[in-house]
C-alpha cells in the first residue's frame, strides 16, 4: 500500500437508511484522517433516494425480506454474470415484490444514478476507495467499484462492515475481481493499518458533515425527523454468556466492551452542539446495566430524545428512569408471549417480564419496538394457542410490529447446529454463479418446525391487535386505588365494557402483583390472605382479563390511571 498522504474516498452505497447519516463512515473518516490521510465520505445512498424518492427508497431498503434492493445493481455489478436480466424475481415473489416498477429502476434508474456517481470529480484524486456495507449494501457497492476500475484502473479498493464478516468477507474476496481486499470486524485500527499507516490512535468523535450537507444539497434534509446514531458499547454482555438462539449480530465479535459514562455524555453534548440536534439512536446491542446508575441520571437534566436496545428484565423503575432521562424509543427484544419458547430462544426472561415491560413503557410514554416470533426447535401448537388466548386481554399495550416465523442468520446458534441448510432464496437472484452462497449469504431458509396452520390464531390475533391500536379509540385498561379499594375502567374491545370496584382482599392480591411479576405465594403473603384464597382471586382476576397468568407468576395489566408517578 502506499504510504500516509494518499487520497482516501469513504463511501456508503444504497440501502442505507437514508434518514441518517453512517456512523461507520463518520469513525473511519476520523481514524483514517488521523493516520495522515486526505480523506472524503460519500452518502451514496442520498442521491439514489432523490432519486426514486423516500417511500420508494425505504421499501427498497428493508433489512429482513427478499433481495430486491440488492437485486436491482445485479446486472450493473455482475454484467452476464448477473443469474435474472429477464427479472423473473418479480413474478417469481409475487405478492412480496413492492409495489415499483423494478425493471425500470433497474434498467434505466439504476445505470443513470451509478454515472452520475462514477462522474464524480473526486475519484481522480483518489487512490483508495473503502465501502461499507450492511445487509442490502453489497451489489450497489459491487456496481461502483466495477464502474471505478473501469475509468481508473489504479484505484484500490477495500471492503468491509457486517456483510464482510469471517467467512462472508473471504468469500467475496475469492469470486470478485472489484474486491481488492476486505477488513472483517471493526475498522478503525484495521483500516489505516491495511492502507500502510502505522498503529495510532483511534478514538474519536464521527465526523457527519458530509451528510448533512449531501442531504440538504439534495432537498431531503428534515431536521425534526433525522436521528443521529452514536455508539456507547459494542457486542452483547448476554450473547457472551447465553447466546441467543437465533440471533447472528455481532458475528465474530461478540465481546461486551463500553464506554466510560464520561465519555457517552461528552461525545452526546459534542454532536448535539455541532449537528444542531437532540434526537439520537444508539447502535449498540444492548444498554450497559451500569449506565443506569451513571448516564441516565446524568441526562434527566437533558434534554435529548434517545433509542437504546435493551434486555426485557428492566423494571418500572428503570423504565422511570430512562423516560425521565429522554429515552422515547427502546427495542427489547421481547420476541414472545410464552416462557416455555423464551426458554427455547435462550432469552433469560419470561413472558410476565415481557409484558410487565410494555405495561411500563406504556405508562412512561416509552415507544417499543418489537416482534412476535416463531419457528424455534422444540416448539408446540399449545405454546401458540395460549399465546393468541391470552393477546386480547393485552389490547390496551402496544403490540408487536409482526408476528412471524424467523430467518436463519449466519453465526447464530441455530445457524451452526443446521445441516446443509440453503441460502434464502432470493439471493440466487442477485449474485453470479462464481459466488458461492453457502459462504456469502447471511440469511437461510428456516422451515418452521411445526404446520403453518399452528400459528393462524396468533397471526390473526396479533393483526386485530395492530388495527385496534391504530384506531382512533385507542384500547385502554386503568386504574385507581386507595388503601382498601381498587377501582379498574376497562375500554378493550374482547372485555364489557365498563368498572370494576374491589375492596379487600381483592384489592390487595391486585396491587400485589401490580409493579413487577410475583408468584402466588408471595401475592397471597403480601395480601394477608391464605394462598388458597389468593389462587381463587387470582384465577377470577385472570378470567376477566385482569392479570396475565405465566405458569406460577402473575402481574397486573392495569395502568395506573394518573400519569407520570
Amino acid at each position: 500500500m502506499s504510504p500516509a498522504g494518499a487520497s482516501v474516498v469513504l463511501v456508503s452505497m444504497p440501502f442505507a437508511d437514508a434518514d441518517r447519516p453512517s456512523l461507520q463512515l463518520g469513525l473511519l473518516k476520523v481514524a483514517v484522517e488521523k493516520a495522515g490521510f486526505a480523506v472524503r465520505t460519500m452518502h451514496a445512498s442520498l442521491d439514489f433516494a432523490s432519486l426514486v424518492g423516500m417511500s420508494a427508497y425505504r421499501m427498497l431498503a428493508a433489512h429482513r425480506g427478499r433481495q430486491f434492493g440488492d437485486w436491482l445493481f445485479s446486472v450493473a455489478a455482475f454484467g452476464r454474470g448477473a443469474p435474472d436480466p429477464a427479472g423473473s424475481i418479480v413474478a417469481d415473489f409475487g405478492s412480496e415484490v413492492p409495489p415499483l416498477d423494478l425493471l425500470e429502476l433497474r434498467d434505466r434508474v439504476v445505470p443513470s444514478f451509478l454515472d452520475s456517481l462514477a462522474g464524480d470529480p473526486a475519484w481522480r484524486a483518489a487512490q483508495f476507495v473503502g465501502f461499507t456495507t450492511t445487509f442490502q449494501q453489497n451489489v450497489a457497492s459491487f456496481a461502483l467499484a466495477r464502474r471505478l476500475k473501469e475509468r481508473y484502473p489504479g484505484i484500490v479498493t477495500v471492503f468491509g462492515g457486517a456483510n464482510f464478516d469471517g467467512v462472508m468477507g473471504a468469500e467475496y474476496h475469492r469470486a470478485l475481481s472489484c474486491v481488492d481486499h476486505f477488513v472483517s470486524g471493526p475498522g478503525e485500527a484495521a483500516l489505516p493499518l491495511l492502507l500502510g499507516a502505522p498503529p495510532s490512535d483511534i478514538s474519536g468523535i464521527p465526523d457527519f458533515d458530509e451528510y448533512f450537507e449531501r442531504a440538504e444539497r439534495l432537498g431531503l434534509l428534515d431536521r425534526e425527523s433525522v436521528l443521529l446514531p452514536y455508539e456507547s458499547s459494542r457486542g452483547c454482555w448476554w450473547g457472551e454468556k447465553h447466546h441467543c438462539t437465533f440471533c447472528g449480530l455481532n458475528g465474530e465479535t461478540m465481546r461486551y466492551r463500553s464506554k466510560p459514562p464520561e465519555q457517552v455524555l461528552a461525545e452526546l453534548d459534542t454532536l448535539a452542539r455541532r449537528y444542531r440536534t437532540f434526537r439520537f439512536e444508539a447502535v449498540d446491542n444492548i444498554l450497559d446495566p451500569r449506565y443506569l446508575t451513571t448516564v441516565m441520571p446524568a441526562l434527566t437534566s437533558a434534554g435529548y430524545d434517545l433509542f437504546y436496545e435493551v434486555k426485557a428484565n428492566l423494571s418500572r423503575a428503570d423504565l422511570r428512569l430512562l423516560a425521565r432521562a429522554g429515552v422515547r424509543r427502546l427495542q427489547p427484544g421481547l420476541e414472545s408471549l410464552s416462557s416455555r419458547v423464551l426458554r427455547l430462544m435462550r432469552k433469560g426472561v419470561r413472558a410476565a417480564q415481557n409484558v410487565c415491560l410494555l405495561k411500563w413503557a406504556r405508562y412512561y410514554d416509552i415507544d417499543i419496538a418489537w416482534n412476535l416470533l416463531w419457528g424455534f426447535p422444540g416448539e408446540t401448537a399449545d405454546d401458540y394457542s395460549a399465546q393468541a388466548a391470552a393477546i386480547p386481554s393485552l389490547a390496551h399495550l402496544q403490540p408487536p410490529g409482526s408476528a412471524d416465523r424467523i430467518w436463519l442468520e449466519r453465526f447464530s446458534p441455530l445457524f451452526a447446529e443446521a445441516v446443509s441448510p440453503e441460502p434464502e432464496p432470493s439471493y440466487r437472484y442477485v449474485y453470479p454463479s462464481s459466488v458461492d452462497l453457502s459462504r456469502a449469504a447471511y440469511f437461510f431458509e428456516w422451515p418452521s418446525p411445526l404446520d403453518d396452520a399452528v400459528y393462524t390464531g396468533v397471526r390473526s390475533a396479533v393483526g386485530l391487535w395492530n388495527s385496534n391500536w391504530a384506531s382512533l379509540e385507542r384500547p385502554t385498561l386503568t386504574y385507581r386505588a386507595i388503601p382498601g379499594l381498587l377501582q379498574i375502567q376497562d375500554r378493550r374491545p374482547a372485555f364489557p365494557r365498563g368498572t370494576y370496584t374491589f375492596p379487600d382482599p381483592v384489592a390487595a392480591i391486585y396491587l400485589a402483583c401490580d409493579e413487577r411479576p410475583r408468584s402466588v405465594a408471595a401475592i397471597a403473603r403480601e395480601a394477608g390472605v391464605s394462598e388458597k384464597m389468593g389462587q381463587n382471586a387470582i384465577a377470577e382476576l385472570a378470567a376477566r382479563g385482569l392479570l396475565f397468568l405465566d405458569e406460577d407468576r402473575a402481574i397486573g395489566l392495569a395502568v395506573p390511571a394518573v400519569p407520570g408517578r
